[in-house]
């Protein structure tokens, strides 16, 4: 059984759509940033970390743990705490590239699958009206970097290089890959 370590609602979209049959358990991990690692290698150790929570609840199943960020100019963009927070992280963005990056830990038994994927998104250069006319709607809540491209946050964006799913919240077409790869290595 493959066991999605996550409550995101958009991770569990996007496996349904792929029609991978899996349950969803939390992974209740304080997402603590690590200054003296680069971006690159906290996402990657934060999506491990995930997959590891209460591993031994789960034997023989596949875990799935991911973490997703935005980063420009090699700052990581989380979460807005509050309105103030989501403009200026969409002011920052506007009309710059960015880069999204989702750290993926997939785990069966004793093998382990950690790995990142990157996409890089280009923001249009924004209004503030723009900006607050955004954040009016909610959208921008609960998402890294204060955005959600397969919402109204697609009319932010002028194009994007790369996975969409991965921008989304869960390289699917990569996790797929090495599900099957850690799958052949157990048989």
């Amino acid at each position: 059984m493959i066991v999605l370590k996550s409550t995101s609602p958009r991770r569990k979209e996007l496996l349904e759509k792929a029609h991978v049959k899996f349950k969803v358990a939390g992974a209740d991990i304080e997402e603590r940033l690590d200054p003296a690692q680069t971006p690159y290698d906290n996402v990657k150790r934060l999506g491990l970390e995930k997959a590891l929570v209460d591993r031994s609840s789960y034997p023989n199943d596949i875990l799935i743990g991911c973490d997703t960020i935005v980063v420009l100019d090699n700052q990581i963009y989380g979460k807005p705490k509050d309105r103030q927070d989501a403009f200026q992280m969409l002011k920052n963005l506007s009309g710059k590239k960015h880069q999204v990056m989702s750290g993926v830990g997939i785990v069966l038994n004793d093998r382990i699958k950690n790995f990142v994927v990157v996409s890089d998104v280009c923001f249009k250069s924004l209004s503030d009206e723009q900006i607050h006319t955004y954040i009016d709607s909610g959208e921008c809540f609960g998402k890294a970097g204060g955005y959600a491209i397969q919402g109204l946050g697609r009319n932010l964006i002028d194009h994007y290089d790369g996975s969409l799913d991965n921008i989304i919240g869960l390289p699917i077409a990569e996790v797929l890959k090495e599900i099957e790869a850690i799958q052949h290595v157990e048989d």
